[in-house]
Order: structure tokens, then sequence, then C-alpha cells
């Protein structure tokens, strides 16, 4: 439901009582593209597609263990297999846990990738956001992530809706937070709706009268911009224009964002979590209804909804908690995704939504009686479907352990150039203008898209 009331309460607030934080927000929703200049580039283009195509990326925050999901070993050692046992799937030859017993019977729908090389060591979202080694050189403001470069390249599908939405809960371990624009500026920020009071769409001391108060809302722009850290992440905040103020306000955007408004059986269908859980603990709360909310914003006419999903840093401990851990979150984490594809290919999305479903790394092959499985940067997994890719399939292999890629390594800039490929860029070609003026690619190494799925 979208809410307009409230006095900000927060340290930091401005003399109207609008804090930087809150403005942010509301700056995010008016300048991810819809400024004067888009909207007559946009007129001026080509006929629009007959079809929107966009993207679900789901960030599974801390390190999902390949092992005991996509990739079993039940022939290792026990220390290595665990206590898991792989079932067959619908697709001959193609296995899983057998606590995704609904995922198994929709494999022909979804595409593994069980050899992606190349992760990152440390807990940090940013290669999954944006696909780019943050070992390596970084261009001054850092490199923006995939949703915005999607909104800056495409802009809005739609006047009534932001082109890059984020459904991600704040985590209290920074680094697996959203790298956010990097050097394409504050202008093509998500819009989110989460916020860090966890309330759909509070805009603290905004009223409807204030909204429409363009001369109130341009002094409070000023007034930001004075005390704002003049780094250049600031362009854009004069391109407020009459059409942003109408998102802001956009009953269809409300709507897509008020589960009431959905069948009640289909909420069900997507489990029950629990929105409190590891919200203190560096995670990302266990709520499988973002996913189906995400689905009503692709609907309304987003083109990338980002997502985090559960903690998945599990360690050992007493009676190694790493599997008791699995025992609670994999079968709700088996409702929610399958109800998600089977949604996707009900509605008729199935060709043109891309989900993308993954974590920073993987999990080491021996379990220890200290750490459970540890951090794993050597090989790495995905979950994929929808995109009109071709599926029921699995891309890689790891050796008898399930701690290298011994077939087809993939890594992050070539899944990337799959998902811009899915929605229509060139990932050849288009280039962004870094702060120095400096073009850049979207994509490292000249990555192409992945030929097994297009």
């Amino acid at each position: 439901m979208l809410t307009l009331l409230g006095k900000d309460q927060a340290r930091g607030s401005f003399c109207d009582r609008l804090s930087r934080r809150n403005f942010l927000q509301i700056g995010s929703l008016g300048l991810s593209g819809l400024t004067l200049p888009r909207l007559l580039q946009a007129e001026s283009q080509s006929e629009k597609p007959k079809r929107q195509k966009s993207v679900i990326m789901i960030y599974l925050v801390g390190g999902p263990p390949h092992q005991d999901m996509i990739d079993l070993k039940p022939e290792a050692p026990k220390e290595i297999a665990g206590p898991w046992r792989p079932i067959a799937t619908n697709v001959p030859g193609i296995e899983i846990c057998e606590a995704f017993p609904r995922m198994a019977r929709m494999m022909d729908k979804m595409v593994l990738v069980r050899s992606i090389v190349g992760s990152q060591s440390g807990h940090d979202a940013i290669q999954c956001f944006n696909g780019h080694n943050p070992r390596k050189l970084t261009p001054q403001g850092g490199w923006p992530q995939f949703g915005s470069t999607v909104a800056k390249i495409q802009g809005p599908y739609v006047e009534s809706a932001p082109p890059f939405i984020s459904l991600c809960y704040p985590c209290t371990h920074g680094p697996y937070n959203e790298p956010g624009p990097g050097f394409l500026g504050l202008s093509e920020s998500p819009f989110r709706p989460m916020g860090p009071t966890r309330h759909d769409m509070v805009l603290n001391g905004i009223s409807l009268e204030r909204l429409a108060d363009r001369k109130q809302l341009l002094q409070s722009i000023d007034n930001f911009k004075r005390e704002a850290d003049a780094s250049g992440m600031m362009t854009g905040l004069d391109t407020f224009t009459e059409q942003a103020m109408g998102v802001l306000t956009s009953s269809q955007l409300a709507e897509a964002l008020d589960l009431s408004q959905e069948d009640p059986e289909t909420v069900k269908r997507y489990g029950t979590g629990d929105p409190t859980v590891f919200i203190d603990s560096n995670g990302a709360p266990r709520v499988p209804q973002s996913m189906l909310v995400a689905r009503r914003l692709i609907e309304a006419g987003a083109r990338v909804v980002t997502l985090n999903y559960s903690k998945w840093d599990w360690h050992g401990g007493k009676n190694n908690s790493i599997f008791k851990r699995e025992a609670e979150d994999f079968p709700i984490f088996d409702q929610c995704v399958s109800a998600l594809l089977e949604d996707l290919h009900q509605r008729g999305l199935s060709d043109d939504c891309t989900v993308a479903i993954w974590g920073e790394f993987g999990r080491t092959p021996k379990i220890s009686t200290q750490v459970g499985r540890d951090h794993w940067p050597r090989v790495n997994s995905a979950i994929l479907f929808g995109g009109g890719m071709q599926t029921g399939q699995v891309i890689g292999a790891t050796d008898r352990l399930g701690g290298e890629a011994v077939d087809r390594p993939v890594t992050f800039p070539e899944l990337f150039a799959t998902l811009y490929h899915n929605l229509g860029i060139d990932t050849e070609h288009t280039t962004l203008l870094d702060f120095s003026g400096r073009p850049q690619y979207l994509v490292e190494d000249h990555a192409r898209p992945l030929p097994e799925l297009i």
C-alpha cells in the first residue's frame, strides 16, 4: 500500500524534516530514467518492442552450498557428501537434492550452472549485482550494478514504473548490500520500496500536498545539494519532472507492491517465510513472497527487479548446524522458486522474463566440525530460467568432490552478457561513459552470452 504520511524522526534531517536517506529514496524513483530528455528520446526512437524483456535477479546472501543443492556427490566420502541424497528430475540424467521435489518436477524449464569460476572470496554482493571482479581495476565511482546499467541504456518501458526496482532488504553487513549505480550517478539508482524502516513505500514527512508542490520539492533538492558530497554522484538531481511525480503516486505501482491485490491461493503457493529472521545477523530475511512481488512489478512494467533472499552463510557449530539450517531453508526455497517458475509459464512471461539465482561463492567440499562448509571461491553455481533460453540442461561439471570445475568453466561476465542479451542489449558494441568521459564496456574480458542458452 502506498503511504504518504508521517514525520521523519531520524537524525540528519533537513530543516523541512525530510531526511537525506528518504529523499534519496524519493529521488531514485523520480530519477530512474523518468526525465523529460529521456521521454523525448524514447518518443524519437523506433517503435517499442511488442513484448517487454525483463530480468529478476535473486541474490542468496552469504554463498549457498552447491554440493548440498544442485551438485550432489553421493559417491564421495561422508565428510564430503553430507546427509542429503540426490533425486531424479523430469530430465533424464539430471539429479538435484531430495529437498527440492517441486523443482525436480520442473527441471525441463530450468538451467543449472555447476561450474562458475573466478568468484570473489569474501562476503560481498558486488559481483552478483554487476558481474565485475572487485579485485580488478575499477573506474572512479565504481562499476554500476546491472539494473542501473539497464535503466541508463533502455530507460522506462512504461511511464508508470521505474525501469529498475530493488526489493533488497538492508543488511547489517555493509558489503551484502547492492553496490549502487557507480559512475552512472544517482539518477540511475533503483527505486527501493523496502526502505530502512521496512515499510512498503512509506515516504516519511511527505504529504500528497507536498508532492504536488513542485517549488517546495525543488527547494528541498537545493538544500540537499548544498550538503551533499560534490563527487559527481549527485548528477541528475535537477531532473525531477511532472511525470516522475506521477510515478510516486502511481496506483499501478502501489497495487503491484500490495499483495492483498493478489489471489490468496497464489500468495499461499509461494510458501511461508519469516520476515524477522536474520535481519540482525547480517543476512536478508526469509521472505518467499518477495519473488511474487518481483513478478508483479515486472508485469507492472519494470525492466529489472533485484531481491535478496535469506542468509546462506552456513557454518558448523554444535551438531553441525549447517544441516539443520538447510532443512529449514531448502523446502521453502523449493516452494517459492518453483511457484515463480510456474507463474512465469502460466502468465505467458517465460520467453521474456529471465530469472537468475546465485550467491557470491560456493562452499568447501570437506565438512568441518568447526566451520561446516567454509567459503570456497574456486567453484560456484547458479539456477536460471525463463528468458526464452534453452532449458532442461546442466552447464559445466565439477570433479568427484565438487571442488573444481572440470568441464565448461563459466564466468560471471558470461552470465551477465547472457542477461544483457536476453534484454536485447548488445554487449559487444555498447559502452557507457565513466566520470572521466572514458567509454566502458558492460562486461569484462569481452565476454559473450552463453551459446548453450541462446
